[in-house]
């Protein structure tokens, strides 16, 4: 065996540089190195012949002789040839348990003497500061307290550097080196010189004509090294990225209606002197095609078509979407199940016309094979339990088998964010007319547990304590509980959701708060509390309604003495303690919509609450929202429209913790609670919200010309609204009329490792003279 070990200590470790067998010449050269004493037997030695009474076994430690006889298979007293001989050598050396055999004939005894691989002690990974050990122990196959194997070292080796190149680091080189302890055991180090990270210095396009290069980039899971190459995890040169990003360019160009995209090649070349990748994707983007006539047939005997047309909703004249194509198909084939119509497939048939670029698709109801779910078997959830993933399946053990029904299964599991991998497959069943649908998934963290600072433009800094876990206990439940303490605020928030209530499509969930405020822009404190369970389900593909009922309580404490006489006659009504009802229903299509580059979302929530307090009430608030991309993509339009109102059901007046208040959040350029109807004879003028507010906003991003691995991009916005409406104004001393506000304002978008981050800067075009301006925010962005 050629490798070299060292002393007893660190600094004697040498590395061994083959972890292989001796070859078969080596065991030739040992049958036949006889020992002088051995008895020499006259016959030719092209015909010599050996016969052993007795075999001795020396050295062994762990391994029983039986064994060693095993591999040797030479019986006692049988007549071998030195090719035979040779052979159980070879066998005994193949076998993987001995670092040293020798096989010596002594006349009628044959001696085998073997070095057993020792046991390794402790294995460890040492010089790897960009990767964790934890990240290897679950990797390496040599393990402590097993014997060593050379090839399973090698094995180890290949496996360290494949982690490496799969962060960039092409030049990682690693060395395993063995320490000798007593009673034949070693240490196992693997050294590792990690290299620094082989860099994408370019990535280019040619042929591309409708979209630029960096639009693009920003569709690549590659992208370019930059200034903040430090901070981009995602510039290495990882070959294997290279197949990902062919696809998802495709997927980009087919979802627009470029039907014959395809990358023709493409070309990775290395530069030494920068020691960095540019990489040149050629592209042939074909022509646009739209839909064109889409009609709707049946080979099934008694089907009415009428229904299935109705359902697949896709419109002449749009931009041609596989995936547009794919819902459609899936809407159909859900109505077939719902009329009781099994093994019923829509087979799409599709007509180019080459001159008006249009795609005539024919929808055709036919008859698929009656192919039924013997079951579903999951492998690999050791946290999640079975049920939780059998949830995302529409199908059970005895229904018929849809391919595409699997697939969205799939995604529904991948979705779910337990899992670090997800493969869904289908084999043959028990019968030819039954298959087994295999999951295989791969668990993932689904906890998370913070503590640090927190800054908000209403609250300032404070510190923040939270804990979520979004697989409570395996069960697919979401469970939070957090604590925030800042300058001008105290609060403790807890949150509850089972997302299959009953083995159904339905949520429930509860939430409970405390918030205490400490003259949070304002010359008041307040104090509040509440529990609202609550009931949430789909009503179709786009749109969610929710049901909730609740308790809360709050008072106003702590007024100013030169605060307005209504902020004092609310503290004088004490801590109120009521109840309600409300609901929640959302329309959206931002994300899962037809259309790529186009999205709309509808909120509109409504409460009667204060139910037992002496204030019972009526609030709604509604939000609609349009979003769409232009120029090729570049630039993103969004327009938002939001309101409210609250009103009285039993002729009290509301408090200041009942009304509406605005800030940056709805209007920008101006500071929290910083505008609406004051109570301008009290000499702080604080705000007093309003019972009503509508606030228009219209905002564009779009790239700055940076280079897109920065993640910058820039944006101009324009908003407008008002706060209004009190129930009770002092006789007239106090102005609740609707008065328009107005600013202007530009923006960057800067998408961190630690979130998208947004800075604002506005310039208030109108408001009154008592309002508060905020010309400068910081703010968490929403993301589109």
């Amino acid at each position: 065996m050629a490798f070299f070990e060292g002393s007893g200590s660190a600094a004697g470790t040498t590395a061994f540089k083959a972890l292989r067998g001796l070859a078969s010449s080596s065991g030739l050269a040992i049958l036949l190195a006889i020992s002088g004493g051995a008895a020499t037997l006259p016959m030719p030695a092209q015909a010599q012949t050996y016969s052993f009474t007795k075999v001795e076994i020396e050295g062994t430690q762990r391994i029983e002789a039986a064994t060693i006889l095993s591999y040797l298979g030479i019986a006692q007293g049988e007549t071998v040839s030195a090719a035979q001989l040779n052979d159980g050598y070879q066998r005994l050396v193949a076998s993987g348990l001995f670092e040293d055999v020798k096989v010596i004939p002594r006349g009628n005894v044959l001696v085998v003497q073997v070095r057993e691989y020792p046991t390794i002690n402790v294995v460890s990974v040492e010089g790897n500061r960009r990767v964790k050990d934890e990240v290897f122990d679950d990797l390496l196959k040599s393990r402590s307290r097993q014997v060593f194997s050379p090839a399973t070292a090698e094995q180890d080796v290949q496996t360290i550097i494949e982690v490496y190149q799969a962060q960039g680091r092409l030049a990682a080189r690693v060395t395993p080196r063995i320490i000798r302890r007593a009673n034949n055991r070693v240490d196992l180090v693997f050294e590792v010189i990690e290299g620094k990270n082989t860099e994408v210095e370019r990535l280019s396009f040619v042929g591309n004509r409708k979209f630029s290069d960096a639009r693009l980039r920003r569709v690549l899971e590659t992208k370019q090294a930059g200034i903040l190459r430090a901070l981009i995890q995602r510039d290495s040169y990882v070959p294997e990225r290279i197949e990902f990003d062919k696809q998802v360019l495709k997927d980009f160009y087919q979802s627009r209606g470029y039907v014959d995209f395809k990358t023709t090649g493409v070309t990775s070349e290395f530069s030494r002197e920068r020691d960095a990748f540019f990489i040149t994707f050629k592209v042939q983007e074909g022509q646009q095609f739209r839909f064109g006539e889409i009609t709707t047939v049946s080979e099934v005997e008694g089907v009415d078509t009428a229904d299935f047309h109705a359902a697949q909703n896709i419109k002449s004249g749009n931009v041609f979407s596989p995936a547009q194509l794919d819902n459609a198909i899936a809407r159909m084939e859900r109505l077939a199940i719902q009329k009781g119509l099994d093994f019923i497939r829509v087979d799409p048939r599709v007509t180019r016309d080459e001159r008006n670029q249009l795609l005539n698709i024919e929808l055709v109801l036919v008859r698929g094979p009656r192919i039924i779910v013997e079951r579903i078997d999951i492998e690999g959830n050791a946290t999640t339990l079975d049920r939780v993933v059998r949830d995302q399946f529409r199908v059970v053990e005895g229904d018929p088998f849809n391919p595409r029904e699997i697939r969205e299964a799939t995604e529904r599991v991948r979705a779910l964010g337990f899992f670090a991998d997800a493969q869904v497959d289908a084999r043959p069943g028990s019968a030819p007319d039954q298959v087994v649908i295999d999951v295989d998934v791969e668990e993932a963290p689904t906890g998370s547990l913070s503590l640090g600072g927190v800054y908000s433009l209403e609250n300032g800094f404070g510190l923040n304590l939270a804990f979520t876990e979004r697989n409570f206990l395996g069960r697919g439940q979401y469970i939070s509980a957090s604590f925030q303490n800042t300058d001008d605020s105290l609060s403790f928030s807890f949150k509850f959701a089972e997302p299959a209530f009953l083995g159904r499509d339905l949520e429930f969930g509860f939430e409970t708060y405390y918030q205490s405020t400490d003259q949070a822009s304002s010359f008041y404190n307040t104090n509040s509390l509440a529990f609202r369970p609550s009931i949430a389900f789909p009503i179709n593909e786009y749109s969610r309604l929710g049901l909730r009922v609740y308790a809360d309580g709050t008072e106003v404490t702590d007024v100013n003495a030169d605060s307005s006489d209504l902020l004092k006659a609310d503290e004088a009504r004490g801590r109120q303690i009521g109840g309600g009802v409300g609901f929640s229903y959302s329309y959206d299509t931002r994300r899962t919509g037809l259309d790529p580059n186009r999205g709309y979302l509808f909120q509109l929530d409504g409460d009667i609450g204060g139910i037992g307090a002496d204030y019972q009430y009526a609030r709604a608030t509604a939000l609609a929202q349009a979003l769409t991309k232009v120029w090729n993509d570049e630039v993103t339009l969004s327009a938002t429209v939001e309101g409210g109102f609250l009103t009285s059901l039993n002729g009290a007046s509301s408090r200041v913790t009942d009304r509406f208040r605005m800030g940056p959040s709805k209007l920008r350029g101006f500071a929290t609670n910083g505008l609406g109807p004051r109570d301008l004879t009290a000499t702080n003028q604080d705000t007093l919200g309003g019972n009503m507010f509508a606030v228009a906003r219209l905002e564009a991003q779009f790239p700055l010309g940076l280079p897109e691995e920065y993640g910058i991009t820039g944006g101009l916005f324009v908003d407008a609204g008002t706060l209004w409406g009190l129930d009770d104004t002092l006789g007239g001393a106090i102005d609740d009329s609707a008065q328009l506000r107005s600013s202007i304002g530009a923006s960057i978008f800067w998408d961190t490792p630690i979130g998208p981050l947004r800075f604002n800067y506005s310039k208030v075009l109108a408001k009154e003279s008592y309002d508060e301006e905020n010309n400068f925010e910081l703010t968490i962005s929403a993301q589109f």
